[in-house]
């Protein structure tokens, strides 16, 4: 520190304060560019408060299309994906060996026991248009499933049993089933059908035709809520 410094910071030490005028402030001010003449923050100041009033509006402006897409289209999604999962579902089932092979559900059923913490309320047994090939154990979305494997001349149809509490079924169940009301849609070349009954949830899916997969689920959903 110069001799002038320490003489500045002695008598800034010794000598009484008062607050400078308001005139004077913003006189000094102006010089500094501190303010403007019309008592606003200079920009390089008032950049740092738009910034973050910018930022969030823009956080506004991306998130209101998330918002409204998710209201409005929400339904309509939460219906692709359990229309995609069945999909799925379905190819692996039709890649990988059946859990167990039989020709009757007297040997199919029994077979899910203690395998799943549900018992699958399906008492079709399969007949001469849709014999029953056997059944495995695997998922649909978040939870385990009964899958049951139907045959439609060369063609596989899966049927997959599920709990359905949590999932977001659709509003609607346009197509008649017999007395039970059912959801139907395509995806990947494959025909699906979403219905629920009790506690249970039922998808069956295949490559059939759409009359001919509803024709096999009118058969199970009049047998679904047998013991």
């Amino acid at each position: 520190m110069n001799p002038d410094e320490e003489l500045t910071e002695l008598l800034a030490q010794r000598l009484p304060q008062h607050p400078a005028p308001l005139a004077l402030k913003r006189k000094l001010a102006a010089q500094w560019g501190l303010e403007r003449d019309d008592g606003r923050a200079p920009f390089w100041r008032r950049r740092t408060i738009a910034i973050p009033a910018l930022a969030a509006a823009v956080v506004v402006l991306v998130a209101l299309p998330i918002v409204y897409d998710r209201a409005v289209m929400a339904p309509a999604r939460a219906t692709d994906v359990l229309v995609a999962e069945a999909v799925n579902d379905h190819v692996r089932a039709t890649q990988a060996p059946l859990g167990v092979e039989s020709g009757g559900m007297h040997d199919v059923k029994p077979w899910f026991t203690g395998k799943l913490d549900f018992a699958p309320a399906v008492a079709f047994m399969g007949d001469a248009e849709f014999p029953l090939r056997g059944g495995a154990v695997g998922y649909y979305v978040d939870r385990p499933a009964a899958v049951l494997v139907f045959g439609r001349r060369r063609h596989t149809i899966s049927l997959l049993v599920f709990r359905s509490e949590g999932l977001p079924w659709p509003a609607s169940a346009p197509a008649a089933m017999g007395r039970t009301r059912a959801t139907v849609r395509s995806a990947r070349g494959f025909n699906v059908v979403l219905w629920r009954a009790g506690e249970l949830g039922y998808a069956l899916v295949s490559d059939v035709d759409r009359g001919e997969l509803l024709t096999l689920g009118a058969k199970l959903a009049r047998s679904d809520a047998s013991p």
